[in-house]
């Protein structure tokens, strides 16, 4: 069976007729659904200072959700680590860990918003440097003793339950970050399908005598809606959908590759993206994701740029009642 996650920005545009307050509940609804139904995973993601609410405390959020599920686990894709300071997210990730039992897992972003880097005083042109830093000070500062960083003693307690860290994997979509994942000794996970970055990976791997690394490429829509009518799901999603991507759209920078980034921010150009935005019929989503193969996965992103809960809802119970029975039964 494909892999079936769900993700979660919590965005609440003004347009919209959901408020924040309706979208976090909402998600904490989804989260226990999910569980219910076994998704392999809910997914968080990170931004600062953006007018629509986008969620910017992903690691507390996780927590709540972690409080209101049982064992389904949880990632942040992408924890934006140079915005913060490591000592106190190795600290943070350590309480998670042991009170999730391990099931919270980040992907290590370098962050693309100068507005991000700005706000949070921070170098923008040393965001790369400081990853490298802060992921090798977190690694150090789980082990639990003291050590010296920047001119101090620093000691994070408690330790974590994972061994040797909680998961961590680093995210980008370019050469640099795949080779930085291999010499940093981490999985990549790349915003995009391409083998060339896996190509990378391997040969800086090798390079640095690194074994036992891998990376996990995409395959399967970012969005997937599962409806009777998928005209009307359309007309009803238009303005949603526009929102996500022109917004993602309008913070690519010109080496940022996503697969939201398709350069027509139409809904045309989104019902042309079919390999990436899936508004289907239950049998048209089984077929398709048939066609994925066991590798694939399917994004369901139930509240995409303020879509209220009571339009997410019908289709997920088209989900559970018409397509995970027919997936299931296919392995």
């Amino acid at each position: 069976m494909v892999m079936c996650a769900m993700r979660f920005d919590l965005r609440a545009p003004a347009f919209g007729p959901a408020s924040a307050r309706d979208i976090y509940a909402g998600c904490l609804e989804m989260s226990e659904w999910a569980e219910a139904q076994a998704f392999d995973i809910l997914v968080l993601s990170e931004h600062h200072g953006v007018d629509d609410q986008y969620l910017s405390a992903p690691l507390a959020m996780a927590g709540v959700i972690a409080g209101r599920t049982h064992t389904i686990p949880i990632n942040v894709a992408a924890l934006l680590v140079p915005l913060h300071d490591p000592i106190r997210l190795a600290e943070e990730l350590a309480v998670l860990d042991l009170a999730t039992g391990g099931r919270v897992s980040i992907v290590a972003g370098a962050g693309y918003r100068r507005e991000e880097f700005d706000m949070a005083g921070v170098e923008y042109r040393s965001r790369g440097k400081l990853l490298e830093e802060y992921i090798g000070v977190m690694v150090t500062a789980w082990k639990g003793e003291p050590f010296e960083w920047r001119g101090r003693t620093v000691q994070v307690t408690p330790v974590p339950m994972s061994k040797p860290h909680p998961m961590i994997m680093i995210g980008g979509s370019t050469e640099v970050a795949a080779r930085r994942a291999a010499r940093l000794g981490l999985p990549l996970f790349p915003a995009i399908g391409d083998p060339q970055l896996r190509a990378w990976y391997d040969d800086e791997a090798a390079k640095v005598g690194f074994e036992g690394g891998f990376v996990i490429l995409p395959s399967g829509p970012s969005f997937v809606y599962v409806t009777e009518d998928p005209d009307r799901a359309w007309s009803q999603l238009a303005p949603y959908l526009l929102h996500e991507v022109q917004t993602y759209d309008s913070w690519q920078t010109g080496d940022q590759r996503s697969a939201v980034h398709l350069g027509d921010a139409t809904i045309d150009g989104l019902r042309a993206a079919e390999d990436q935005y899936w508004v289907v019929t239950p049998d048209e989503c089984v077929e398709r994701a048939g066609r994925l193969g066991p590798l694939g996965s399917l994004v369901f992103h139930p509240m995409i740029g303020g879509c209220p809960p009571e339009l997410a809802w019908p289709s997920l119970e088209l989900v559970a009642a018409r397509v995970l029975p027919k997936l299931r039964a296919a392995t």
